[in-house]
């Protein structure tokens, strides 16, 4: 492997991108300068594989990478993990013998960015179900109308991996998984993305009006409903490991942010010495630490399992939602304790720790989301509830 997680994403790199990521938010810029010098270093061919023209990484190197970079800056972390996604699920299936997408990774190798088309308001089915309609052509493939929301890299992506029902082939109803390209005419990207938090994303809407995906771009039509076809699989573990490390570098970060501030703030209580000697902030300082500690090894461990081909079965599902949840709310939890631990400052706009309270807000809309989560638990431990 010709670099590391550390090694590529070396400290220099990441302090130029922390330093550029209080602009993005204060403006609502996209990261065009962070994009280009991921790009150059070669991050975003992390997962193909070196024959494809990447660096080969494991999923569990592309975790610890994110964990990295989303300390740096959140945002383009979770924008940058929507095409890590999609090369992921690449990985995912050619490890298991499947060589469906072998075509993304060998474009991802020449340059193309890929977003992430799946997420549509009001569909609480996510992989099991769309609003969009996927209307079969002669030729095999597929046009695509509906709109998709939460499509980080809007002003980047060159592909959109999406999804919709066909529901008027003989075999209807199917769940129709293709890939479009940018320059189709019938692909329109809405400038509607002012948000409180990971503004630098750009997730903006993406209306597609007919947008076409070719027959060889065509890679699964599935029944709707809960399946554990590979696809959907790849698509599931890759999402919630690499979103779970964003959150999980969000935290590490707030938590080293409150150790500094507990050294460098005073206390006229405690005589002018720093606040790291003050009970109160120590316990909350710690407790952030606890929390944090337990969700590293998780994470890893468990992208190590999907590495290595583990079987965990039905738990499978389980345990990807129960990481997913854990890191969330354990960042949230680790930045609202950083928050207080480091005083009335960090409300100020300008306060590092202040954009990430706001950033780590966003853990709780992606899936799966909290009710889903304890759903698919339950399920794999009590079964499906009866009727």
């Amino acid at each position: 492997m010709s670099a590391t997680p550390e090694t590529l994403l070396h400290d220099d790199l990441l302090e130029g991108i922390r330093e550029r990521a209080a602009g993005y938010d204060r403006e609502n810029a996209f990261f065009t300068e962070d994009l280009a010098e991921l790009r150059e270093a070669g991050y975003l061919t992390a997962l193909v594989p070196v024959e494809h023209g990447g660096l080969g990484w494991s999923l569990a190197d592309a975790v610890r990478a994110q964990m990295r970079l989303a300390g740096a800056a959140p945002a383009t972390a979770l924008a940058v993990n929507m095409h890590l996604v999609w090369t992921g699920v690449a990985k995912v299936l050619r490890d298991r013998g499947d060589d469906t997408l072998d075509f993304l990774s060998r474009e991802a190798g020449r340059g193309e960015v890929f977003g992430f088309g799946i997420s549509e308001a009001g569909n609480d089915l996510m992989l099991f179900g769309s609003r969009t309609t996927a209307e079969p052509q002669a030729d095999g493939g597929y046009r695509y109308s509906g709109r998709k929301i939460f499509t980080s890299l809007s002003p980047a992506w060159t592909r959109l991996g999406t999804m919709g029902l066909d529901s008027t082939s003989a075999d209807a109803p199917k769940i129709v998984y293709g890939f479009i390209n940018r320059d189709d005419p019938d692909v329109r990207i809405l400038d509607d993305w002012d948000t409180m938090g990971m503004r630098a994303s750009q997730s903006r809407t993406t209306v597609l009006d007919g947008a076409f995906a070719p027959s060889d771009r065509i890679v699964r039509r599935l029944d709707p409903g809960p399946n554990a076809d590979p696809l959907v699989f790849g698509i599931f573990a890759s999402f919630e490991l690499l979103l779970a490390a964003v959150y999980a570098g969000i935290g590490a970060r707030a938590l080293d942010l409150a150790v500094d501030s507990a050294h460098r703030r005073t206390s006229m209580k405690y005589d002018g010495r720093p606040l790291s000697q003050d009970p109160d902030i120590r316990w909350r300082i710690a407790d952030a630490a606890i929390a944090q500690d337990a969700i590293e090894p998780q994470l890893l461990q468990l992208a190590r399992d999907l590495d290595e081909l583990v079987d965990h079965g039905p738990l499978w599902f389980a345990k990807l939602v129960g990481v997913k949840v854990r890191a969330t709310e354990t960042a949230k939890h680790v930045v609202d304790q950083a928050v207080r631990a480091s005083g009335g400052s960090t409300y100020f706009a300008g306060s590092e720790l202040g954009r990430l309270y706001r950033d780590v807000l966003a853990g709780v809309f992606h899936p799966s989301d909290d009710e889903s989560a304890h759903s698919t638990v339950a399920n794999a431990w009590l079964g499906p509830v009866d009727g």
